[in-house]
């Protein structure tokens, strides 16, 4: 046993004992254990608190589909209201036009109907003028003196028959 004595690894083994009998004695394993108690109830709060920041960020990515596919809904129907604004714009306008084409062809009807009623009375007054500058030159062709003294005087003759 004596030998033993000599032997480092007898004394690092005492030296070992020595060390855990002086922790044990100074309560490190109580003062380890309470360390990793609240270590671990440290963890456990920051994983509660991840827990309910997930949650929270879940239902907030929840309320912005939500508000999103809304949107987007809105956005259709605005897209479809402005599609249906758009023709009835279009129906109005085509409608607007025809009927002032509809106006203008029947003013322009109009114009050329007073043009031709105007070009017509404009060629039976000229007709009439040279039909009567006709005659007046057929009679002073063919009438002379005599036959007028001749036509005035029975003229004359017939005059009070007629007069009654």
């Amino acid at each position: 046993m004596i030998e033993l004595l000599h032997e480092p690894e007898f004394w690092v083994a005492i030296g070992f004992v020595m060390v855990i009998g002086i922790l044990l004695y100074v309560g490190a394993p109580k003062m380890i254990g309470g360390l990793l108690d609240a270590r671990a109830a440290t963890i456990g709060a920051e994983l509660a608190e991840a827990r309910r920041l997930r949650d929270e960020a879940q239902a907030l990515l929840a309320s912005y589909r939500q508000k999103a596919a809304g949107a987007e809904r809105e956005a259709e129907a605005i897209v479809t209201e402005a599609r249906a604004e758009a023709e009835r714009f279009k129906a109005e306008s085509n409608a607007a036009l025809a009927l002032q084409i509809e106006r203008r062809a029947q003013v322009a009807q109009d114009k050329i109907a007073q043009a031709e009623a105007a070009a017509m009375a404009e060629i039976r007054h000229l007709a009439a003028d040279a039909a009567a500058a006709a005659a007046e030159r057929l009679i002073a062709a063919r009438l002379d003196e005599t036959r007028a003294a001749t036509l005035i005087s029975d003229s004359i003759k017939a005059l009070p028959g007629k007069l009654n």
